[in-house]
């Protein structure tokens, strides 16, 4: 088959108005048909219609309090020094007048129709009156209506209880019920087909039980994709994978669209050889939109299919690929005059799959549901870094935020559309427009926000060399206070560097010095010059080599790098590896040009460890502990010291407390110690800069 090249790459905005076009000519810009569900299944949904009271709450006038229900008007003589002696009676004649009663009542009951007021059984005494018969004394005189909810105080029958398009919680169900309903009309439930497309790919549980060849890539794009459909309020149904095959794919579009409202089709959206989704598209229906200017997300496909309307939602329950959701589907009658439904082509890297999900599928799961778009939480905060972009995209940049001396900065994080875990790792994104070219650092940025604003209130930002206890520190931290440790990779020197611009709380460093031997203390004075510093020992660590199992090429010391058979791999300019590598290289008159890969730098150890175990290299510096982790050989050569920079300011803190407490906790420092290449003897230790 011919390679199917981009028909377009239009703007985000013009992709979604040709969207939203075709949507509306369709019929399918507007909430889904509705359907009544119990109040025990309803918490989340999003109400059709406006709900009336069909009973007052209470029905009743009824006690508020433990106590007795009596006439007000009794009561107006007593005091302290004049009590009022009121008759207990069950029943009582409303026309006589030589009888003051009164009815002991529990909270909820009924009041009598002759009482209007409740006293509280505290305040009254058990007494006899002067016909040996029971009464009670009060010494305080009630007004009308005290202790007691009358008729209809909460809700009045007719009274509107809620509107339409209203989210459902669940102070929201009680309302409901004590106002007579048992179950309430709600929108549809958007039903979404996610259909994983690609060879190459296998099932997580496959991968777990056989293990990943090389080329096999695990599949789990729908799993994203259907959590963030059930987050939006829709329910997803996760299609088995389906081989790159035209027809293949085809027979599973058919299968989704006669069951669902929209079809998310993973994969197979760019522009090559193996890439159908477009073709499928146009073989079944219109290919609306075919790139969109926004990164990630570049290879996205609009389009809308013809459906089977005769068989859609017929049944009781989806018998294609494994749905996300157990439950029936509620019969649904379609109607015949939309028999369009929308499909999206989502990009196969994960995190331009995850995009288009929030920049696509969100919005329109909201306006089914009778919902405006989600519209996250937003700060100022000022870049770190500079930020450069395609300048004929919408870029949709990852960072890290925190607050740090009085400023919240927002750190980039890395770019790539196939790193998942820069998702995880983002507070948020920023979203820089097309044409501008990028951001300068120091720019003040708009922050779209994924964690709430208390959580960045309390992020205590590490910049600096990599060690595997950050990430153990991480942990934590998490587990035994309310801190949370945010980390960015830049090397040792780097770290530093952000310090003294003031934008990190803490930097990790384990610089050398040749000449004294000292680790951290000349750099210190070299780039933070005259700024008091506390240096807190994290860890003793051993530096060597990372070599694959058996050490096929018999590395055993530094000068081994100069070997005409070796590759390496080295770490990033500034780091405290690669300074100790240039070091040990210097003293063996050995120069960088003269090791082959001492130019292919990795920016943490575990980087360099995958290189290693990947083949394309056969050795790199770096921590036993990074070598352990992958199942490499090591080769110890160093000891070195590995240290946290903190400023005075923050060294005396509340905000990092509870990081420093953990220094000195026992179960820290035995999972630490646990880890191979680690002395956590000098943990904890102080020295000023």
């Amino acid at each position: 088959m011919e390679r199917h090249i981009y028909l377009e790459d239009i703007p985000l905005d013009e992709a979604w108005a040709a969207w939203r076009g075709a949507l509306v000519d369709a019929g399918l810009w507007r909430p889904l048909g509705m359907e009544k569900v119990p109040l025990a299944e309803a918490n989340g949904r999003t109400t059709a219609t406006a709900i009336w009271a069909r009973l007052s709450s209470p029905h009743y006038h009824a006690s508020a309090m433990d106590g007795f229900a009596v006439r007000a008007q009794d009561t107006h003589s007593a005091t302290e020094t004049n009590p009022v002696r009121l008759t207990l009676a069950d029943d009582f004649d409303a026309t006589a007048t030589d009888l003051h009663p009164a009815k002991a009542v529990n909270t909820g009951h009924p009041l009598p129709a002759w009482a209007n007021s409740v006293v509280m059984i505290e305040h009254t005494q058990l007494v006899t009156d002067e016909h040996g018969r029971t009464a009670i004394e009060i010494r305080a005189s009630l007004p009308p209506w005290q202790h007691v909810r009358a008729m209809g105080e909460d809700m009045v029958a007719t009274e509107l209880v809620l509107p339409a398009n209203h989210t459902l919680r669940p102070v929201d169900l009680g309302a409901l019920a004590g106002s007579g309903h048992t179950a309430v009309p709600v929108y549809r439930r958007p039903r979404v087909a996610i259909i994983p497309t690609g060879s190459e790919l296998i099932s997580p549980e496959d991968a777990a039980r056989d293990g990943v060849r090389p080329g096999q890539i695990i599949e789990y794009n729908s799993l994203v994709l259907a959590a963030q459909v059930e987050n939006w309020g829709g329910q997803a149904t996760r299609w088995p994978i389906v081989p790159d095959e035209l027809e293949a794919i085809q027979t599973a579009v058919r299968a989704a669209a006669a069951t669902h409202d929209l079809i998310l089709l993973n994969a197979g959206s760019s522009a090559g050889s193996e890439d159908y989704t477009a073709h499928v598209v146009q073989s079944l229906g219109q290919l609306l939109v075919h790139g969109v200017a926004v990164r990630p997300g570049h290879p996205v496909i609009l389009g809308m299919i013809q459906s089977d309307m005769v068989t859609r939602w017929q049944g009781d329950t989806v018998t294609a690929g494994s749905s996300v959701t157990s439950s029936p589907l509620h019969p649904v009658t379609p109607s015949p005059s939309h028999p369009l439904i929308p499909i999206i082509g989502v990009p196969g890297y994960p995190v331009s799959a995850a995009l288009t999900g929030e920049i696509f599928v969100e919005p329109l799961l909201a306006r089914w549901r009778g919902q405006p778009p989600y519209q996250p939480q937003t700060l100022t905060a000022v870049l770190t870094r500079k930020v450069v972009s395609h300048t004929g995209d919408d870029d949709f940049v990852r960072v890290a935020v925190g607050n740090v001396g009085g400023r919240t900065l927002a750190t980039p994080i890395s770019r790539g559309a196939g790193v998942i875990s820069s998702l995880v790792r983002a507070d948020g994104i920023v979203r820089i427009p097309r044409f501008s070219e990028g951001a300068d650092a120091g720019t003040a940025v708009t922050v779209h926000l994924y964690r709430p604003t208390h959580e960045i209130e309390n992020s205590i930002l590490v910049i600096g060399s990599h060690d595997l206890t950050l990430d153990l520190l991480a942990q934590f931290l998490a587990e035994r206070s309310q801190r949370r440790l945010v980390s960015a990779n830049v090397g040792s020197l780097g770290g530093l560097v952000a310090l003294r611009r003031g934008e990190a709380h803490l930097a990790g460093s384990h610089l050398l010095d040749p000449e004294t031997g000292e680790y951290n203390i000349s750099a210190i004075h070299q780039y933070l010059p005259g700024q008091t510093m506390a240096l807190v020992t994290l860890v003793g660590r051993e530096q060597g080599w990372i070599v694959p199992k058996g050490n096929p090429k018999g590395l055993s010391g530094w000068g081994d790098a100069a070997n005409p058979d070796v590759q390496i791999v080295n770490r990033q300019r500034g780091a405290g590896t690669r300074v100790l590598l240039d070091y040990e290289l210097g003293k063996l008159g050995i120069t960088p040009e003269q090791v082959k890969g001492y130019g292919r730098e990795e920016y943490t150890h575990l980087a360099v460890a995958a290189a290693v175990a990947s083949g394309t290299a056969d050795a790199g510096p770096g921590i036993r502990a990074a070598a352990r982790a992958l199942e490499l050989d090591f080769v110890p050569l160093a000891h070195e010291q590995y240290d946290l920079v903190i400023p005075q300011a923050y060294f005396e803190s509340d905000l990092l407390r509870p990081l420093l407490d953990l220094l000195h906790d026992g179960d820290f420092r035995t999972a630490v110690a646990a880890m191979p290449g680690y002395d956590v003897t000098p943990m904890g230790q102080v020295r000023n800069s």
